[in-house]
């Protein structure tokens, strides 16, 4: 027994012998007597801790017959002082200070209801996975409306004369009206009125980084619990990480081997004439939160005063109803997803990649819309329902499910622009396949994001107003630095 151990044990029996003077101890009054004793109870409580730890751990002691001796003393003594401490009495009228029980709220008890009620559960939760749909539509119309929607980011490209404007423009863009699928779409149309390509690769790169704000804002409904936040957070950022990381690889290269628009190209001739294809029809999600969103809409625009007044409030109910959603359906998602619930889910999803990757593409092609299908996924990794691993190749397939709408978008445009069309869409889906495949498939590139968002999340975890910082910053704050560089040199 080293000396430490030994004066730990010398000071647990001081206390023990304390605790029963204290008991004897008439002179003293209430408010003094429970003082001493709280002031017993929390140096017992760290010795407690700092002697367990000495004798668990095998790197301090020197043979297992003495260890196991010393936890029976140890033990022997905790006992003895717990008897002691729970014979203490305190006067009547004095609170003990063990912690009140508190009642449950009204969220508690209403969970605790459901619990009993499986069929109720899950209804229940289909409505929160439902309002955090609308809620997600909500922000993308109310930043549409704020910021001046397609026309806006229509405006924005013709700043885009070199590949680095074209790459912040893209990003903004996209940002703005929180919708890559709608950013693409007018670069495919732009394409096909005569854009060059070479100009709207970089455009479609800064799209994809766009699009990664929605899952980013979505991830601060967890806010209020730093181990939540922190998982939230980390499975947010690494659809960022990686689209900035697929940009650095692909761009350079584009600019000086001209690698996609080579292989695109080659592609055009294999599907142009393809007959043109209505993506509305196939969607679904958009069909069933449609109503409500544009009912809530038509409401903010009724708001008397400047046009951004209702805008903005129509931004902020879609930013308190993912904030609801969110904590809501994570507290149901812990409660439903356990035992076998859990295991057919992961079975799904989590342990094989190439599933993770194909359920991602082909939820979002039905979705049509990348950032609802990774929102989707951030409250599993608040609640811890998915690691991170398991998060990562489920984002890489939504980022391939994004590039329908664009490569469908351009087979319905007929005319001298149809090839181009084709061609830029084509390069949107080569993008995000050659990504999946470099970076996902070469194992140290594989590691980045997953460092990357990991250490950005436990610094936001720390320091929680960084990742508001980071959102801005990223998605807005460089873009328009660009831009106002851009026109400062014009």
């Amino acid at each position: 027994m080293n000396d430490r151990q030994f004066t730990l044990e010398h000071r647990l029996l001081q206390l023990r012998d304390e605790i029963k003077a204290l008991k004897q101890e008439s002179s003293l009054s209430s408010d003094e007597l429970s003082k001493r004793l709280k002031v017993l109870l929390t140096e017992r409580s760290k010795l407690e801790d700092e002697l367990i730890n000495l004798v668990v751990n095998p790197e301090n002691s020197y043979r297992a017959e003495a260890l196991d001796g010393l936890k029976e003393g140890l033990l022997s003594t905790v006992q003895a002082l717990e008897e002691a401490l729970r014979g203490a009495k305190l006067p009547e009228n004095l609170p003990r200070p063990e912690a009140q029980e508190h009642k449950p709220g009204f969220i508690t008890r209403c969970f605790t209801t459901l619990s009993q009620r499986p069929a109720l559960a899950w209804a229940s939760a289909i409505f929160f996975v439902y309002l955090l749909l609308v809620a997600v539509s909500a922000l993308g119309d109310g930043f549409n409306g704020l910021f001046g929607g397609a026309n806006a980011a229509k405006d924005l490209f013709a700043f885009a004369t070199n590949p680095f404007m074209g790459l912040m423009m893209g990003l903004l863009a996209t940002a703005i009206i929180q919708s890559s699928s709608t950013t693409t779409s007018i670069i495919v149309a732009l394409c096909a009125a005569g854009l060059p390509i070479a100009t709207a690769i970089p455009m479609v790169m800064g799209a994809n980084i766009g699009t990664s704000v929605t899952n980013t804002l979505v991830s601060l409904g967890h806010i209020g619990h730093r181990r939540e936040f922190r998982r939230a957070f980390a499975a947010a950022t690494i659809h960022d990480f990686f689209n900035i990381f697929a940009v650095l690889i692909f761009l350079p290269l584009e600019m000086m081997f001209g690698v996609l628009e080579k292989v695109s190209f080659g592609l055009t001739s294999l599907f142009y004439g393809a007959g043109g294809v209505d993506m509305g029809s196939f969607n679904f999600i958009g069909a069933i939160t449609k109503p409500v969103v544009d009912t809530l809409h038509t409401g903010f625009q009724m708001i008397p005063g400047p046009h951004w007044v209702g805008e903005g409030g129509f931004v902020l109910l879609g930013l308190i109803l993912i904030f609801a959603s969110i904590l809501l359906l994570g507290k149901l998602l812990r409660m439903l997803l356990t035992g076998r619930a859990e295991k057919v889910f992961h079975t799904a999803i989590g342990k094989n990649p190439v599933a993770a990757i194909g359920s991602g593409m082909v939820i979002t092609m039905l979705v049509q819309s990348s950032s609802t299908t990774t929102s989707l996924i951030v409250p599993l990794a608040g609640s811890g329902l998915m690691r991170l691993k398991q998060a990562f190749p489920f984002t890489l397939g939504a980022n391939i499910g994004t590039c329908i709408t664009a490569l469908l978008a351009a087979t319905a445009i007929m005319g001298t622009g149809a090839e181009m069309a084709l061609q830029i869409a084509l390069i949107h889906m080569l993008f995000n396949v050659f990504g999946v495949i470099v970076i996902y498939g070469i194992p140290m590139l594989r590691r980045l994001p997953l460092v990357c968002a990991s250490s950005l999340a436990k610094l936001a975890c720390e320091r929680r107003a960084l990742a508001i910082t980071y959102i801005v910053t990223t998605f807005f704050v460089i873009p328009l630095v660009g831009l106002w560089i851009y026109k400062l040199f014009d």
